[in-house]
C-alpha cells in the first residue's frame, strides 16, 4: 500500500505523488493535462502522460519541505521525523509560497 498526495498548481488537480516500496512516483491527472493552459509543475517534471519515477523523493517536492525552525515546529508538533520526507511533504505543503501544494489524499 503506498501513501498518496494530491498536487495542484494554482488551486488545479495537476496529479499524484505517490510513495511506494521502491521508492516514489508522480503522474499528470488526464484531465490537466488536456487542459491548454496546463503548465508543468517543475522544470523537472514536464507534462507528459508517462509516470515519473524515482528512488528518492524528487527533489522539486523535497525543496517544498520547510527547513529550520519552521521543519522543528512541523516535527514537534506532528510528531514526524525529520528524515520522513515525504510525511513531511504531505503535512507542511498545503499552503506553500509557490504556485504548487500537496494535500494527502483521502481514503
Amino acid at each position: 500500500m503506498s501513501k498518496k498526495g494530491l498536487v495542484y498548481f494554482k488551486n488545479t488537480l495537476a496529479g499524484i505523488i505517490a510513495e511506494t516500496d521502491e521508492g516514489y512516483e508522480f503522474s499528470y491527472d488526464d484531465d490537466y493535462l488536456e487542459n491548454k493552459n496546463a503548465r508543468p509543475v517543475s522544470l523537472t517534471l514536464p507534462l507528459s502522460s508517462l509516470k515519473y519515477e524515482s528512488k528518492v523523493l524528487f527533489a522539486f517536492f523535497d525543496g517544498l519541505i520547510p527547513e529550520g525552525w519552521l521543519l522543528d515546529l512541523a516535527t514537534t508538533h506532528w510528531k514526524v521525523k525529520s528524515n520522513d520526507r515525504f510525511e513531511l511533504l504531505l503535512l507542511t505543503c498545503r499552503d506553500t509560497i509557490g504556485a504548487v501544494t500537496v494535500t494527502p489524499e483521502k481514503d
